[in-house]
């Protein structure tokens, strides 16, 4: 149990810190403007690296490159899963204006419904979570290289 807590804890934070990034972004009226969503995955790379790190220094010995994985995985998947569900409840009960404001700024180029666009934040984000966490876990895979002599 204590393995796949941290993930999940980490996991709550990350969606905490993407739900308050997204709730600035929208005092401010830059919400429907995509391009403020690429600090998303800035956010969601933090998270992962913190709890692979911490996950590391909790068990220094036993900790592998699939435990790491594992840890940065659960927690991207959790942040997504949990910031989506806020999208959508956001989207549908919050500003029923969003969709079609995000559609203006899109020039309406694009006719989908607030069912594609959650599943598209979620695509997005799990595929986040997978990039992140391969390059975080380039950090902190042990190394087999054998040294040279000199």
């Amino acid at each position: 149990m204590k393995k796949i807590s941290l993930p999940i804890r980490f996991g709550l934070v990350t969606s905490a810190v993407l739900i308050a990034y997204f709730l600035i972004l929208s005092l401010f009226d830059k919400h429907i403007n995509p391009a403020f969503s690429f600090f998303n995955a800035i956010i969601t790379g933090f998270g992962i690296y913190e709890a692979v790190r911490l996950s590391k220094l909790q068990l220094p010995n036993s900790f592998s490159y699939t435990e790491g994985f594992k840890t940065g995985i659960i927690t991207g998947f959790v942040a997504t899963i949990l910031f989506s569900f806020f999208f959508l409840f956001y989207t549908t009960e919050v500003d029923s204006n969003f969709l079609p404001n995000l559609m203006q700024t899109l020039n309406g180029k694009f006719d989908v419904d607030i069912g594609m666009i959650t599943f598209i934040v979620a695509v997005m984000g799990l595929a986040t979570s997978v990039v992140a966490t391969l390059s975080v876990m380039q950090l902190f895979k042990n190394s087999r290289n054998v040294p040279q002599n000199q």
